[in-house]
């Protein structure tokens, strides 16, 4: 039983899970670093309670975890991608710090994308469609 499309649309949209119209946070820009965690309490549009109990989206670093773990795999794969096709040196990519330098600014980068779409995740997983 996977997500379906309109599913997998809402969470990566960090939309409402019930109605997919109302978005979970106050700026839909994640890099807006003055409102990247405020969340609405509710969907404005169908009225769907985004804060189930209190420490709810303490579950969502779990997520977090899972989508960092993917995404430094996703960054050594690229490497050594990019050194069978000879676009960086194979000397270049065996060198740790290539790796370690290119996930931490790889997550550096995606962080705010990270934090808001493992909520996202959290909520989905959580909210009985109607």
């Amino acid at each position: 039983m996977g997500l379906s499309k309109s599913q997998l649309k809402k969470v990566l949209s960090c939309s409402c899970p019930q109605c997919g119209k109302g978005k979970l946070f106050i700026s839909s820009n994640p890099y807006n670093i003055a409102s990247i965690t405020k969340m609405h309490s509710s969907c404005t549009e169908c009225g769907e309670d985004f804060v189930k109990e209190p420490g709810f989206y303490f579950g969502a670093a779990y997520v977090s975890y899972a989508l960092t773990v993917a995404i430094w795999v996703a960054v050594f794969v690229a490497l050594k991608t990019f050194a069978f096709l000879g676009l960086i040196e194979f000397e270049f990519l065996n060198n740790a710090a290539t790796l370690i330098i290119s996930g931490v600014t790889t997550l550096i980068v995606l962080l705010p994308i990270i934090y808001r779409v493992s909520r996202s995740i959290w909520l989905s997983s959580f909210t009985k469609l109607k």
